[in-house]
């Protein structure tokens, strides 16, 4: 099988790629080979990719940027995910596709289903829900994995820069009134590998069946506050010298962002676990692997 991988850059590109592998021939393109800023070529990349599957992390993820690169993020976020979808549904192609929490509106405590009423608060989050309708409207076979908080150990995300703070700073003021899960990367991609995995011969049927969106986020539920105090708790758990002392909780209006972030991130399992039989860790859970793998990277690095 020739899977299509795009985004092997990023966080969940990155961590599908090994898991991809054992399983057929990862295609696995640079920026300057298959560029969604550029949807009017996909085509005739795909046609000489000629992929079996397409699995598609890559997105713009600037968020406050994409207030003012609007054009740029729908490109990328929508156009880019149109063309695609139209050539896997022309060829017959199974599809898999990323997106995101900021779909919503963020109101009330209720965790969001996959058929809840959408209603972004940003260009980002526009510029991905615009992508999501654009695949379904392809009508090809499809699945689009909704994600939220997502994190590695390696790359630009919320753990990193939480633990170059800590180093730096003996008090943080985090943001303590927006609410969802924490995911790893390698959450993300344990769990499409194992809807994938199983199903390779028959992704069309499978899709037809089930596809459409999936929340695939990790278990549980936590604010920026909780999650970075349980960074920096789980970094001085294993010897890593940090400046902060204290972790001060504050409201999202104490930290004013270009973007509005929805409030209320928390996505419902439901559907992942009764349609594709797929559990997720806890958030706690795949911290202790990332914090793990963070720190074993950094002993590498100033063992050099």
């Amino acid at each position: 099988m020739r899977i299509l991988l795009t985004g092997i850059d990023g966080q969940v590109g990155g961590a599908l790629l090994p898991l991809l592998s054992v399983h057929g021939t990862v295609i696995a393109p640079l920026i300057a080979e298959f560029d969604l800023s550029k949807p009017e070529e996909l085509a005739d990349r795909l046609d000489g990719f000629s992929p079996d599957l397409i699995i598609n992390p890559a997105a713009y993820t600037a968020v406050d940027r994409a207030e003012d690169e609007r054009e740029l993020a729908f490109l990328i976020n929508a156009r880019g995910p149109e063309a695609i979808a139209r050539w896997a549904a022309k060829h017959r192609v199974p599809l898999v596709h990323f997106s995101t929490d900021y779909v919503f509106d963020g109101s009330g405590e209720t965790p969001w289903r996959e058929d809840s009423l959408t209603g972004p608060l940003s260009v980002y989050g526009a510029s991905k829900l615009a992508g999501d309708t654009a695949i379904r409207a392809a009508g090809g076979a499809h699945l689009i994995a909704r994600t939220s908080w997502v994190y590695a150990a390696k790359g630009a995300n919320f753990l990193r820069t939480i633990a170059r703070l800590a180093g730096e700073r003996k008090e943080l003021h985090i943001v303590a009134d927006q609410i969802g899960a924490p995911t790893a990367a390698r959450a993300i991609a344990n769990a499409i590998t194992d809807i994938v995995r199983p199903n390779l011969s028959n992704l069309n049927e499978l899709f037809a069946r089930n596809g459409g969106v999936v929340n695939l986020v990790c278990a549980g539920e936590t604010s920026w506050h909780g999650f970075a105090s349980a960074i920096v708790a789980g970094l001085k758990s294993r010897g890593v010298k940090l400046a902060a002392e204290t972790i001060i909780p504050i409201a999202t209006t104490d930290f004013p962002t270009k973007a509005k972030r929805p409030g209320n991130s928390r996505l419902d399992l439901s559907r992942l676990k009764n349609q594709f039989g797929v559990t997720t860790p806890t958030w706690q859970e795949a911290l202790i692997a990332e914090l793990d793998n963070f720190v074993a990277m950094q002993s590498v690095a100033t063992s050099r």
